[in-house]
C-alpha cells in the first residue's frame, strides 16, 4: 500500500513576534496523520505568499529563505527515499524522530519473533516438543508474508503492532492463506505470545491484543464405532506393512496415547498398578503431564507380539512404530480396505479411546481424563464425546424407573 505524504510551508499569523513577524512552520502529513513544527525563520505577513509557500520577490534575502525552504523540503524526500530503500513502515512518528533528530530506539519485530524461535529449538526434546518448533516456525513465516502483503515492509518496528495491526493480520490468515478459524487463531495465539515478551520487557507500553477476542469453533470430534474396531482387529493384511500399522493403531486405540507417546515407549513403562495388574506408566511430552494407563488384554497382545522384534530388541523400543506421516498414509490405505468411510489418522485412535473404548463402557470421565493426561476436565470433554447409545443407555434406567412408578399406580386403581 503506497504512503500519502504532503508538505506545506505557512506563515502561522497566530504566533508572530514582538516585531509583528510570523513564523514560518511547516506541516507534514503522512497517511492522514499530521505533524506541525516551526522552521525558525521569521517572515513580514507582507512579503509571503501563501499560495507558493515561499517568500516574494528576488531580494538576497528571498533567495536565502526559499533555498532553505527547499534544503528542508529535500531532507524530508530523502528521509521518505532512505525508509522505503530500507524497506521501513512510514510513519508521522519515524519524519518526526528524523527531522528533529530523535534517537529511536527501535526494537523490530522479526528479529524478537527469531530470537524467540531459536530459544525454542534449542529447548526441544528438554521442554518443546518439535512440534511446537515447527508451529512458531510456521507462524514467523506467516508473519513475514503479512508484512510483506500489507505494508510492502521485510520488518516492522513493534511500537506499530496495534489492533489494526492484529485485525488485519487475522484477515490476512483467514484470506489470502485461507486458514480455517481454529487454525488462524492458532496462529493468532502463537503471535500473541511475542507480544507478550514485548510487553515483558517494557518494549512497548499497551497491549495490542486488549480488545481482541477470538473464539475457537468446537470441532466434530471423529472416532470409529465398536463395529468399526471389531472390523480393523478381524481384518487379514496381506502386507507386514499394513499388519503394523494396524496393530500399533489398535494399541493408541486402547491405551488413549498419542503418537509421540507411543514412539517414546520402552519396557521400563510397563510395571504393575495399583490392582496387581500391568500398567503402562509414562508421561505425556506435549502436556509433560502422567499417564497412567491399565493394560487392557488387546493391548497385551499387541505386546506380545513385538516382543521379540529386532528393532524393539535393538533400539530398547516397545513397539516398532514408523513415522507419522508413514503412519497416516498407511491409515488410509487401511480405512479403504476396511471399507471405513472416515479420514483415517493416528489421532483418531485417541479419540476412539475416549469414546468408544472408555465412556462408552462405563468408565467415569474423570478416568478417562487421567488416562488420556489432561491437565482439567474440560479437555477431556472435548475429546469424550457423550455418545447417543450412552444416553440411550442412561435414560432407559430413568424410564423404567417411571415405569414401575406407573405399574403401581395402575395396580392400586384396580
Amino acid at each position: 500500500m503506497k504512503t500519502k505524504i504532503t508538505l506545506h510551508f505557512y506563515a502561522k499569523s497566530t504566533k508572530a513576534n514582538a516585531a509583528g513577524l510570523l513564523p514560518i512552520y511547516v506541516r507534514l502529513t503522512v497517511d492522514g496523520n499530521r505533524m506541525e513544527f516551526s522552521t525558525k525563520k521569521f517572515i513580514d505577513s507582507a512579503k509571503w505568499s501563501p499560495e507558493m509557500s515561499k517568500m516574494k520577490g528576488n531580494t538576497e534575502n528571498a533567495r536565502s529563505l526559499n533555498e532553505y525552504l527547499d534544503l528542508l523540503k529535500s531532507k524530508i524526500f530523502d528521509i521518505q527515499m532512505e525508509l522505503i530503500h530500507r524497506n521501513e513502515l512510514l510513519t508521522i512518528e519515524v519524519f518526526k524522530n528524523r527531522l528533529l533528530g530523535i534517537q529511536d530506539n527501535q526494537r523490530m519485530l522479526i528479529p524478537i519473533f527469531k530470537d524467540h524461535n531459536n530459544k525454542i529449538k534449542e529447548l526441544v526434546g528438554k521442554e518443546y516438543a518439535p512440534g511446537t518448533l515447527e508451529r512458531y516456525n510456521t507462524s514467523l513465516k506467516h508473519t513475514v508474508e503479512f508484512l510483506e502483503w500489507k505494508y510492502k515492509v521485510s520488518d516492522i518496528d513493534i511500537k506499530h503492532v496495534d489492533h489494526a495491526f492484529i485485525m488485519e493480520y487475522e484477515f490476512f490468515l483467514r484470506s489470502v492463506r485461507n486458514c480455517a478459524n481454529n487454525t488462524a487463531v492458532k496462529y493468532i495465539k502463537n503471535f500473541s505470545k511475542i507480544i507478550k515478551i514485548c510487553l515483558a520487557n517494557h518494549w512497548i507500553d499497551r497491549n495490542p491484543f486488549a480488545n481482541y477476542k477470538a473464539k475457537v469453533k468446537e470441532v466434530e470430534r471423529v472416532y470409529l464405532s465398536e463395529a468399526e474396531i471389531e472390523t480393523v482387529i478381524n481384518k487379514d493384511f496381506k502386507t507386514e506393512r499394513l499388519s503394523l500399522v494396524r496393530d500399533i493403531f489398535l494399541f493408541s486405540c486402547f491405551t488413549g496415547l498419542a503418537y509421540i507417546d507411543v514412539k517414546n515407549l520402552t519396557k521400563s513403562h510397563i510395571s504393575l498398578g495399583i490392582d496387581g495388574e500391568k500398567w503402562i506408566f509414562t508421561h505425556r511430552q506435549k502436556t509433560e503431564t502422567a499417564s497412567k494407563i491399565p493394560i487392557l488384554p488387546v493391548t497385551q497382545m499387541i505386546i506380545d507380539k513385538y516382543e521379540e522384534y529386532p528393532e524393539c530388541c535393538n533400539q530398547d523400543k516397545l513397539l516398532p512404530i514408523l513415522s507419522n506421516q508413514k503412519m497416516n498414509a498407511y491409515l488410509k490405505e487401511i480405512a479403504g480396505i476396511c471399507a471405513i468411510d472416515k479420514d483415517l489418522t493416528f489421532h483418531i485412535a485417541r479419540h476412539t479411546f475416549a469414546t468408544t473404548v472408555t465412556l462408552t463402557n462405563g468408565v467415569p470421565i474423570e478416568s478417562v481424563s487421567k488416562m488420556l493426561g489432561h491437565k482439567n476436565l474440560r479437555t477431556t470433554q472435548h475429546y469424550a464425546k457423550v455418545l447417543d447409545k450412552k444416553v440411550g443407555e442412561d435414560m432407559k434406567i430413568l424410564r423404567d424407573k417411571f415405569s414401575k412408578i406407573e405399574t403401581k399406580k395402575e395396580q392400586k386403581t384396580i
